[in-house]
């Protein structure tokens, strides 16, 4: 087995689908044995089926990333089923554009419940695991909406300021354990998730959805969208030994529009 990887288990939240799958694949290819976690089963199955039929090795695991318990247990079945973890990567998480007004409890509960507790989880349960064995690298998903605030986005905002706080405090604390932890901030990435939110960010900026992306692009210094291939490639970066003095960042993977 050869690559940057090679050998080394990679436990991956949210890789049914968009960024965290293309991170899957993009570990395999590296050589590393991917765990493809997914609230949604047959989601991680169809993307683990498809590395291994690429000659790669994954296989999937159900997960709320938000349940201790299921955290708990798909890590232990994974290094039951593939070997001691020394990657892992909260990916998963949820995103709503709404008026700050209208934001309910709810939604503003169930959006910091995926993506900063489900991350805080996720980091204990990885930390817990690699502690003893005195080495481990951790990848929290944030977004350049973890750097600059934008209207209507006050709950997503929020929780990826949040992971960018989180990632720095657990890159200090545990250094020197021989344990690295880091974040991505990627721009704007056309995945299943923006899908779903489109429409209501054409209302948010008096567009037509037609004329979102044409709008975003001409925002963006390199003039296209992120895609989840720069995105998985910046994380096999982050997660490999090239970047073993690298710990507390928050990586810009937005084209320019971020840069601070």
């Amino acid at each position: 087995m050869s690559g940057r990887l090679a050998g080394k288990v990679a436990m991956v939240t949210g890789g049914g689908s968009g960024i965290g799958a293309e991170i899957c694949r993009h570990c395999a290819r590296e050589g590393a044995l991917v765990a493809v976690t997914d609230v949604r089963q047959e989601a991680a199955e169809q993307v683990a089926a498809e590395i291994c039929q690429a000659q790669g090795h994954a296989l999937a695991w159900a997960c709320d990333v938000a349940d201790r318990n299921a955290v708990e247990a798909a890590a232990e079945g994974v290094e039951k089923e593939l070997g001691p973890l020394a990657i892992w990567v909260n990916n998963a998480g949820i995103s709503r554009i709404v008026p700050f007004l209208e934001c309910s409890d709810e939604l503003w509960d169930l959006t910091l419940r995926v993506n900063l507790k489900g991350t805080f989880i996720g980091c204990q349960v990885a930390l817990r695991r690699m502690l003893p064995r005195r080495r481990g690298v951790i990848l929290n998903m944030s977004s350049q909406s973890g750097k600059s605030g934008s209207s209507h986005y006050a709950a997503y905002c929020a929780s990826k300021f949040g992971i960018i706080g989180l990632t720095q405090s657990l890159a200090i604390e545990f250094a020197q354990h021989g344990i690295r932890v880091n974040a991505l901030c990627p721009g704007v990435v056309f995945t299943s998730l923006w899908d779903g939110q489109l429409e209501d960010y054409a209302r948010k900026r008096n567009l037509s959805p037609e004329e979102v992306k044409p709008y975003l692009e001409a925002r963006i210094p390199l003039g296209r969208l992120c895609t989840p291939q720069d995105v998985a490639a910046a994380a096999v970066f982050l997660v490999s030994d090239e970047a073993a003095y690298i710990t507390g960042q928050a990586l810009n993977v937005s084209g320019g529009s971020v840069m601070h």
